[in-house]
């Protein structure tokens, strides 16, 4: 709730509080509106497994329940939260939107692919329009999980010491927040097909170490790392992601920061704001 004071101020906000598993209460908040941007979900891909049905329900289902409501309100235009990782353990780099599907790694990816498949079903059933986004990491202001969160807020209990999931070597990429939304706006105004895909990212990737590096110095430490090992941290983490986002160049969006000052500006959002760990725990 905290993040949103400043909209709770703006008579043109209204804040309608619920679960989109509850399907009344979902069209009831959806009246009126006509384009929805769906960015709820469950996306901590790393606990997957621990329970296995809760990204079906919480993403797949969920969406299926937003396009109900449409349907219910007479909405016709969706934006979509989706992820790089449908794209599995992709075998082409950078990975276009029209790359073939690999065997499927995470839970939260075949969630997420099932929920863009509904989409484009209602979109040609009912008429609507769809946008979906195919998004690498998010990083920035208001992040509050991830593997920079989980970094800082180690570093802040115990500065001398870092563990680390996998080898450190995991080839990953991030977008910083306000370039991810500047991406949809710009796709959203200027693409005109029933259902446009669209990968969002930046023309480069880092390792893990090199965030850990980035990291440490701005914050100041240069604690001891401890690898778990292995070439991944957790079941369905791909230890490479980078995608081809020719497409969205083309609509003219480019991202402002780089990897590396997306991490920064996280940092430096966390330090400010150390609450965010102790909620976090709660």
């Amino acid at each position: 709730m905290c993040f949103l004071q400043a909209a709770l101020s703006n008579s043109r906000f209204k804040l309608c509080e619920g679960d989109l598993l509850e399907g009344d209460r979902l069209k009831a908040a959806m009246e009126g509106s006509h384009f929805i941007f769906h960015l709820a979900a469950n996306a901590d891909v790393r606990f997957g497994t621990d329970h296995p049905t809760k990204d079906l329900h919480q993403n797949t289902i969920a969406t299926v329940n937003v396009l109900e409501a449409m349907r219910a309100t007479g909405a016709k235009r969706i934006a979509f939260a989706s992820t790089g990782s449908v794209y599995g353990e992709a075998e082409i780099f950078p990975t276009p939107e029209n790359a073939h599907f690999p065997i499927q790694t995470s839970l939260y990816g075949a969630s997420k692919l099932g929920a863009e498949g509904f989409i484009e079903a209602y979109c040609e059933g009912f008429g609507m329009q769809g946008f979906i986004f195919r998004f690498v990491s998010i990083l920035g202001e208001r992040y509050t999980h991830g593997h920079v969160f989980d970094f800082c807020q180690q570093l802040k209990a115990h500065p001398s010491t870092l563990h680390v999931l996998g080898n450190g070597r995991q080839r990953k990429s991030y977008l910083y927040v306000q370039d991810c939304i500047d991406g949809i706006l710009t796709a959203t105004e200027r693409c005109q097909g029933k259902v446009t895909v669209l990968n969002l990212g930046t023309d480069e990737y880092c390792e893990v170490n090199d965030s850990i590096r980035w990291i440490c110095e701005e914050l100041g430490v240069n604690p001891e790392l401890k690898y778990a090992g292995g070439d991944r941290g957790w079941i369905g983490d791909n230890p490479f992601i980078f995608l081809d986002c020719s497409a969205a160049r083309r609509l003219g969006w480019r991202p402002k920061l780089s990897i590396k000052e997306g991490v920064v500006r996280t940092v430096r959002y966390l330090r400010e704001n150390p609450q965010l760990f102790e909620d976090a725990n709660n």
